[in-house]
């Protein structure tokens, strides 16, 4: 395979995760916003710290209200990180990459390019952005189901499952970094008062809300959501299960030692971090530290495979 063409694999993954993840933290912060009572100090500031967009806003916005911030995540193209942005790149890896992979794919993204393009109005009026969000969401949804039911695991797909399994933990890693203000001393006492219902967002933010009560059979807490999130090798979006996941892709691909060799520590790392007696302070240091990490990690994988000597 073409080192540009594992690129563009890559990327198209890692900005359709992009894309969704965007989606869905939009969705499940309205909707947290809109319930809680006046007074709780959550709003759309802390959607753009998650995205690690809000220098950048902030540039270009004089005030934080939902209109703008919501421009600015949706259908702002000077925002690289935004939905429409993040879906047009990644129709252009894949209308470029059409003979790696099944046209089904191809279809699949582009219609839901379209779609995105020819409502943006919607995103203006609250029920209709939430129908559309939705779409975008079932969208990349199907794109990932369709790829793991009809794509050979070659190479392509491998680095396809590379590309989204890297942003994801990323954006996992950033989503629980928010999660650490909740378990602030100084937290407000109405935060206090409605502590399970923002960490019940928390874990919807990830569609992990289910998943978690089957296996922790309590009242939701956050250190045990931290954790859960954290480690946790069987759900998808945890940042333990992400890495098995690298690794296997990893381990099939050419010249995979020396990222072999960067993967295992991590997983070690994680496993020996005790939530439980880790303060805020040191947590938010912690994920800083593993956000730094999957950079380096990318970095990594593209001076192995994509970039020229």
């Amino acid at each position: 395979m073409l080192s540009r063409s594992a690129e563009r694999l890559y990327w198209l993954a890692r900005y359709l995760e992009r894309t969704e993840n965007t989606a869905r933290l939009v969705s499940a912060t309205m909707n947290l916003i809109y319930d809680l009572p006046f007074g709780v100090e959550l709003g759309w500031h802390n959607l753009l710290n998650i995205c690690g967009v809000e220098a950048a806003f902030n540039q270009r916005y004089k005030t934080c209200s939902e209109q703008n911030a919501i421009h600015f995540l949706l259908t702002d193209m000077n925002n690289p990180g935004s939905l429409l942005a993040s879906l047009t790149i990644a129709r252009e890896n894949i209308r470029t990459s059409r003979e790696m992979m099944p046209d089904e794919a191809w279809e699949q993204v582009n219609e839901m390019y379209l779609y995105a393009k020819n409502n943006l109005d919607q995103v203006l009026h609250r029920r209709e952005r939430a129908l559309f969000l939705q779409e975008i969401m079932r969208g990349c949804q199907r794109f990932t189901g369709f790829i793991a039911g009809a794509m050979s695991r070659n190479a392509s797909y491998r680095f396809i499952s590379l590309g989204r399994n890297v942003e994801r933990a990323d954006m996992t890693t950033r989503i629980m970094d928010f999660g650490t203000i909740l378990l602030a001393e100084n937290r407000s006492h109405m935060m206090r008062e409605y502590e399970t219902m923002l960490w019940i967002n928390v874990l919807k933010s990830l569609s992990a809300l289910l998943m978690y009560r089957k296996q922790i059979r309590q009242r939701i807490k956050g250190k045990e959501v931290l954790s859960y999130l954290l480690k946790n090798p069987e759900f998808p979006g945890a940042v333990h299960h992400c890495l098995l996941e690298i690794n296997d892709c990893i381990q099939q691909l050419p010249n995979c030692k020396e990222l072999a060799d960067f993967i295992d520590p991590m997983i070690v790392e994680i496993l020996e971090i005790n939530i439980g007696e880790t303060t805020p302070a040191q947590l938010r240091i912690t994920l800083d530290t593993l956000q730094a990490q999957f950079n380096d990690l990318h970095q990594q994988i593209s001076a192995t495979w994509f970039l020229s000597p």
